[in-house]
């Protein structure tokens, strides 16, 4: 299936927290704004936050996500 209307990331703000590189995007729908944070890592990268209404909860809630991570001990797989 063929997107017609592909929705890129349109980064905003990029800043580093505790080792991480978090970009937040903004992205409008329907007249309505939403913001997602994609997190940077040594290792790659992951959406931390899909989806908030406001700048300051997407921020928020992506630097909660970085210290669960740095406090979740990593899984190696052998």
């Amino acid at each position: 299936v063929m997107m017609l209307n592909p929705d890129f990331p349109h980064i905003i703000w990029s800043f580093t927290y505790r080792g991480w590189r978090l970009d937040v995007d903004q992205s409008e729908e329907n007249g309505q704004i939403f913001y997602s944070v994609w997190a940077n890592y040594k290792m790659g990268c992951a959406v931390a936050v899909p989806c908030a209404l406001t700048r300051t909860d997407a921020i928020k809630r992506a630097k909660k996500y970085v210290d669960v991570r740095l406090r979740t001990p990593s899984i190696t797989i052998v």
